[in-house]
């Protein structure tokens, strides 16, 4: 897995994966689209530029790819310390939370993007080997799940109310489990000593 930038690396995969999936879909069928969208890795400030000018990733057709939070993945992080304690490195699990959200001026193609948003990460939610980006680094065999994330649409409006425009119909994805690795470094004993939660002084008690 990559080091700091698996984060990136993720968001970049489905990215690709959509655009994919958006180009088939439209090849397929000539009325998939009123206009074919292309999906676009997006920030906090882009929401403020909105089809501003030709530079701003949110121009209509859009479905912008938003990742509003970052955490430590609970379930597999312990399994993962063990590991960290026989190879002296680190290897920290994360969730890469996504909100995906169309942008038109024709309210019928929002829609549409929406479907095939969620037609194409349904059909395909493991990406693995060439469906992953190769900024990340990835090693023969691993794979990020893509799940719908349950959010309450509370939380939602909750997520709009910190942009600096007004809401959006948006559906949620979780990336998962995307690790961050880092090389081994020989010679540094406290590496062990901190993932088992000792200092260095009582590493060696029994």
């Amino acid at each position: 897995m990559a080091g700091f930038g698996t984060v990136a690396a993720v968001a970049l995969s489905v990215r690709e994966q959509l655009n994919r999936c958006f180009v088939a879909m439209d090849e397929a069928n000539e009325d998939a689209f009123r206009a074919r969208p292309v999906a676009r890795l997006v920030q906090t400030t882009d929401f403020a530029k909105i089809n501003a000018d030709a530079d701003n990733p949110i121009r209509f057709p859009t479905l912008s790819i938003f990742v509003w939070r970052v955490d430590i993945n609970r379930a597999t992080r312990a399994p993962w310390a063990a590991v960290a304690a026989q190879d002296g490195t680190i290897h920290l699990p994360l969730d890469v939370h996504l909100l995906l959200t169309a942008w038109d001026s024709d309210i019928e193609n929002e829609l549409r993007m929406i479907g095939a948003t969620m037609q194409c990460l349904e059909a395909r939610p493991v990406l693995a080997g060439p469906r992953l980006h190769p900024s990340g680094g990835w090693r023969p065999g691993e794979a990020v799940q893509i799940v719908n994330e349950d959010l309450v649409t509370e939380d939602v409006l909750r997520t709009f109310e910190t942009l600096p425009v007004d809401y959006r119909l948006s559906v949620a994805y979780l990336a998962r489990v995307a690790r961050i690795d880092a090389p081994a470094e020989p010679g540094h004993p406290d590496v062990l000593a901190a993932v088992r939660g000792l200092s260095p002084s009582s590493a060696s008690l029994p």
